[in-house]
């Protein structure tokens, strides 16, 4: 039971953080964080769609294993009784 608890809050960690990652690199919170003020060379970096695109990519990835870990059984070990 243990066992199905926490896979079950692993697949939810793993598909919050792949949404997460879609949307964060198109919102606000994107353009104004602590590394464009600490060092503004980074801008040309960081608003490159490209770049936000690449990381939507990854959340998309991780959207889809964990959609994918979701479906699969676990499997069970029989053991000695």
């Amino acid at each position: 039971m243990l066992h199905r608890l926490l896979r079950i809050a692993m697949l939810m960690v793993w598909l919050e953080l792949g949404l997460t990652l879609i949307l964060v690199p198109w919102s606000d919170i994107w353009e104004a964080n602590y590394f464009l003020y600490q060092y503004p060379a980074l801008d040309i970096f960081l608003k490159n769609p490209f770049l936000r695109g690449a990381i939507s990519g990854l959340g998309l990835m991780n959207v889809v294993l964990s959609m994918g870990a979701f479906r699969r059984r676990a499997t069970v070990v029989p053991g000695r009784t």
